[in-house]
């Protein structure tokens, strides 16, 4: 196959103009928006958007308006449908705060089970 077959870098976006779509970026967040403009380089400006912030079955939207997302950050990007944007399956919408400190939690149990993992790491048998 030539090379003049393929599109160019990019043009698989042309497709998700105006569309809502959701992101998961690198650092594990995750963007919902509907995408106005994207570059060569896969950054994309969305309208509307929120970042949906999740911790066992609760979560909270952060609202974030225009947001910028840099090409290199995108990990994962699909469509959203209405109907699953504002009632995610098995999941329960809770206040920010509430979803912040079970967050907290969260991540000092992570935190502690590494620590203990160091503490044991003598019994490493490999």
């Amino acid at each position: 196959m030539s090379a003049d077959n393929y599109p160019p870098p990019g043009a698989a976006l042309v497709e998700e103009l105006d569309q809502r779509l959701l992101l998961l970026l690198r650092d594990g967040r995750k963007v919902v928006g509907t995408l106005r403009s994207f570059d060569q380089f896969g950054n994309m400006v969305l309208e509307s958007s929120y970042e949906r912030v999740v911790v066992g079955k609760q979560f909270a939207d952060v609202d974030l308006g225009v947001y910028l997302v840099r090409g290199e950050n995108l990990v994962l990007m699909g469509r959203v449908d209405a109907e699953g944007e504002r009632a995610p399956v098995g999941l329960v919408r809770a206040e920010m705060d509430a979803v912040r400190a079970a967050a907290k939690a969260e991540r000092e149990e992570a935190r502690l089970k590494g620590t203990m993992r160091a503490r044991m790491d003598f019994l490493d048998l490999e």
